[in-house]
């Protein structure tokens, strides 16, 4: 890609990967913060609902700083206000923060198995009179598997045990001795500088993993629906 704002480079280079971007970054990130919104009110805390954010606005979720990031980068990311000392169970804090990390495991198999299932049907795999336009076939699928791949990034991302990622939370609530360690008056910012290394020197590695997963779910279609053609 060449340089220039990024909507302008992505316009001109594939319109359907833009709008496949814009879409699933924010459907994945406001379904994520509303998972973590209705785990937490389950588990006895209602401060996502006294503060506003059990809405379906990306705008409430998302707030100033990510969206001047998604306008200025094409990267974004939520937020979900909770009071964990309103939570009833021991275990808690594990489960509001595995909620979001598990809407984004079942939007990733979602789109990988209905990638399959689309080129196995549009592609003429099964029936060769179902086959469709190229035009149509390639968007959809383009759509779906960025859908697979970017919220397998940002399950596998959120579960690294680094703060202020879900993974973090989850440990502590397992583990006393990390949950101490995450007091220390250092580690929100060790944690920030651990995430700016994994984001910008392993970003290559996780996207990696999201194609992987997207191909071995639309593998797993074909060869049920198509074994003979694979």
């Amino acid at each position: 890609m060449g340089g220039g704002w990024w909507v302008e480079v992505y316009w001109q280079a594939d319109k359907v990967y833009l709008v496949s971007w814009v879409f699933w970054l924010f459907v994945s990130i406001v379904l994520h913060e509303l998972a973590h919104g209705f785990a937490a009110i389950r588990c006895g805390d209602r401060t996502p609902i006294e503060l506003g954010h059990m809405t379906p606005n990306p705008l409430v979720h998302m707030g100033p700083a990510s969206l001047i990031a998604f306008a200025l980068f094409g990267l974004a990311w939520g937020s979900m206000p909770v009071n964990p000392s309103r939570f009833k169970g021991e275990y808690d804090d594990f489960k509001v923060s595995g909620a979001g990390p598990a809407v984004n495991i079942g939007l990733a198999l979602v789109c990988g198995l209905s990638s399959g299932l689309w080129i196995a049907l549009a592609g003429g795999w099964v029936f060769e009179s179902m086959t469709v336009p190229d035009t149509l076939y390639g968007n959809v699928q383009t759509f779906l598997n960025l859908g697979c791949t970017l919220n397998v990034v940002l399950v596998v991302l959120n579960l690294l045990p680094i703060p202020p990622l879900d993974g973090s939370t989850m440990l502590a609530n397992l583990s006393p001795a990390y949950n101490r360690l995450l007091r220390h008056d250092n580690a929100m910012g060790m944690g920030m500088l651990l995430f700016a290394l994994v984001f910008f020197y392993g970003a290559q590695y996780l996207w990696a993993i999201g194609h992987w997963t997207n191909s071995l779910l639309v593998d797993g279609v074909l060869r049920m629906l198509a074994p003979g053609a694979m």
